[in-house]
């Protein structure tokens, strides 16, 4: 895999990154950017979008350069070492000691970092410790014991205020508690421990820990009270627990502007240091985040290069408030085709404690692949040559591109299944779904990539806010649902397929689900990202043997809507014109052309003009797997039964099909059946046929150049990344 794959603008010897950190991947220097109020940056995008990715490509780039250290918040790690000592741990603060051992043993410029701040605050939780004895408190504070000491080298003078406080702390304590009787989280414990911990400092460590604890709320300038207060505030857990991680979160960053901020740092560190969080979505990162956006909301200012991952495209709800989207300010953005990063400031309005937290943020939107960047990919993992005279990867090329996206992992994935994969030019793209797929290091197995994309685009990647009782049950739910138009058709398959359930999930539900997790939303597909929901019917076809499933789902629908065009129901959405239009697209897919060509050749005369919409959204349906006749029928090699306007109607209802499906070609063939087909209707002796003239020589243009005739967000899409 291409780690630079997309992002060489980014990662460049004079891009975005080498200007955030001050220094280039070579480690020349360069003006940063922002400052000193610098925004957090937030990679957006959804599964299979490469934040993740990115990260570690800034990481291998700009590490040896500057101090970067890269966090997975998603990671069950941090949760798991903090279990055994819940009282003096938490997932936060296992991740604020990772991020700060690593930074203990940088050995790039300026050399390595210490944190005594930071401990300061660890060693007070540690009372929390599960017996609360002495002992039971100094072996919780010995795991930082190298955390408040910076790294010399051998035979150099430290010159360090916080040279001791360890050994210092931790004999202090032992000897002022030993032999004593307390019970279990005595307040004489935590005494003893920052008498222990302020007898063992030079003035200046007075100092600098009354700045930073003496700040803690309710503290009033007094850093024993502070220290006190957050250790309180951590046992207390939820909210109050919540406060004394982003202040512990706080002290770290203090301690690494003071590196850079003393005499000895301003000569010789160069650069920001950064720390990179990714799945910064997840509860741990957004606690995080949090944290770091408060702060600077109220006025904290350090040089630390916070970037995060988010998968909405807003950055994240609790940016914005609680308001509803249509209140919510855009925080600022840029893309990498940008010619060059937005200009940022925080907005001033409203105050600085009731400021959205979006204002702090700076939204990157990642990049979906190019055409040529997809041509590249998939040409150079061909291992055949090419009979065809290149038709075959011409075809690999346009069903990478369609099934994609430009989704990069998708294409990475795609390109290596078709490396040896043939395609005829009349193949539909989801026969490449099937496409074997061996996973590097997995010699073994072979699995079709369509399986392969959906574990780890959706399985590996659930939505957060997902019940735990509806996971093992998403991809069947989402597999059903990729035949929904609107909510209202979604709830009529949730319903059905969660009978028997206590806690059902509802279309809106799962409308938010995938927003939150990054896909993209369509008015005219409940499944807005047109690969995914590719992906999506190709497996709901296989579910069951000869498309069982698929017809089962789709005759539930066309069941559905019949009963509410018997009862006189306006459609429920904008997906339809009519409840008889959604009635007839479920009944196309599912067996009923022949009764959708007849209600379609009694309806046309004398309303060519809402005629011609409701075809198109009657048509806008995917077909189902098994032999395809379309071409040949609506070629008219398959003679259609009836009248010369009902034959000539079925034949125009198949040649749409194939437009609309968007997983075939098109070209300049169906273009000209298009333009026969609508010319042959606009000089048949009914009402408004000369209208359909014009029709057929627009349709007949956007077919021709393989655009979609009846446009929304998904094929939009499509035409802005193929």
């Amino acid at each position: 895999m291409h780690e630079d794959l997309g992002f060489e603008k980014l990662l460049s010897e004079d891009g975005f990154f080498a200007h955030l950190l001050g220094r280039s991947p070579s480690g020349a220097g360069r003006d940063p950017l922002y400052g000193p109020d610098l925004p957090v940056v937030l990679l957006t995008g959804g599964p299979g979008m490469g934040k993740g990715r990115l990260l570690h490509a800034v990481r291998d780039h700009f590490a040896t350069k500057v101090p970067v250290v890269r966090l997975d918040c998603g990671s069950p790690v941090y949760a798991h070492r903090a279990g055994p000592e819940p009282g003096a741990r938490s997932s936060a603060t296992e991740a604020l000691v990772e991020m700060a051992r690593r930074l203990c043993t940088w050995q790039g410029t300026g050399g390595s970092f210490a944190f005594p701040r930071l401990f300061a605050g660890l060693a007070v939780i540690a009372t929390g410790a599960a017996e609360g004895t002495p002992a039971a408190v100094a072996t919780e504070v010995e795991r930082y014991e190298e955390l408040p000491q910076k790294r010399r080298l051998p035979g150099l003078r430290t010159g360090d205020f916080w040279k001791g406080v360890v050994s210092g702390s931790l004999q202090n304590l032992l000897t002022a508690m030993a032999g004593q009787a307390l019970d279990p989280y005595s307040a004489a414990v935590g005494n003893a421990l920052l008498e222990a911990l302020f007898q063992s400092l030079a003035p200046r460590g007075m100092v600098e820990l009354g700045r930073v604890y003496g700040g803690y709320p309710g503290a009033a300038g007094q850093p024993m009270h502070g220290l006190s207060n957050l250790a309180a505030d951590f046992q207390a857990r939820g909210e109050a627990r919540e406060l004394a991680e982003g202040f512990l979160f706080r002290a770290l960053r203090e301690d690494l502007e003071a590196a850079y901020a003393s005499a000895s740092g301003w000569l010789r560190r160069v650069g920001r240091p950064a720390l990179l969080l990714d799945h910064a979505e997840s509860s741990l990162g957004e606690r995080l985040l949090r944290a770091v956006l408060t702060d600077r909301r109220g006025g904290q200012r350090d040089r630390v290069v916070i970037v995060g991952t988010a998968r909405r495209a807003d950055g994240g709800a609790f940016l914005h408030g609680g308001l509803p989207p249509e209140e919510v300010a855009s925080p600022a953005e840029f893309r990498p085709s940008d010619c060059g990063p937005p200009e940022w400031s925080r907005r001033l309005g409203g105050g600085s404690e009731r400021a959205p937290l979006a204002d702090g943020v700076l939204l990157l939107r990642m990049p979906f692949l190019t055409g040529d960047q997809l041509r590249r990919e998939t040409e150079r993992r061909q291992t055949r040559g090419e009979p065809e005279g290149g038709a075959n990867r011409r075809r690999i090329d346009a069903a990478v591109a369609r099934l994609s996206g430009g989704r990069p992992h998708t294409v990475i994935r795609l390109a290596d299944a078709a490396a040896a994969f043939r395609m005829s030019a009349d193949a539909n793209d989801r026969d490449l779904l099937e496409a074997p797929l061996r996973l590097p290091g997995d010699s073994a197995t072979e699995r079709p990539v369509a399986d392969v994309l959906l574990q780890e685009l959706l399985m590996d990647q659930l939505p957060v806010g997902l019940p735990t009782e509806h996971r093992g049950e998403w991809l069947d739910l989402l597999t059903h649902l990729s035949v929904a138009h609107d909510e209202e058709c979604a709830d009529v398959l949730l319903r059905h397929h969660q009978s028997g359930h206590v806690n059902r999930l509802t279309a809106h539900q799962v409308s938010k689900l995938l927003t939150d997790t990054g896909w993209p939303s369509c008015e005219r597909h409940f499944v807005g990202d047109f690969g995914l929901r590719q992906m999506l019917v190709h497996r709901l076809y296989g579910l069951r043997p000869d498309g069982a499933a698929w017809y089962a789902d789709h005759h539930l629908l066309r069941d559905h809507y019949a009963e509410a065009a018997a009862d006189g129901r306006p459609p429920d959405s904008g997906a339809f014109g009519s409840v008889i239009a959604h009635r007839m697209n479920h009944h196309l897919v599912s067996g009923g052309t022949a009764d959708v060509a007849d209600h379609l050749a009694a309806t046309l005369p004398g309303r060519p003009r809402e005629w011609c919409a409701e075809l198109l959204e009657i048509a806008q349906a995917p077909y189902p797997g098994g032999a395809d006749a379309r071409r040949e029928r609506a070629q008219g090699l398959v003679t259609p039964e009836g009248p010369a306007l009902r034959r000539t109607v079925d034949q125009l209802l198949h040649a749409v099909w194939l437009c609309e499906e968007r997983t075939r070609p098109t070209g300049q063939e169906t273009a000209r059946t298009l333009a026969k087909l609508l010319e042959l209707l606009s000089i048949m002796e009914f009402d408004g046929a000369g209208q359909l003239g014009k029709v057929a020589t627009y349709w007949s243009g956007l077919a021709a150049n393989e655009q979609p005739l009846l446009r929304c967000a998904c094929t939009e899409q499509l035409g802005r990344r193929g």
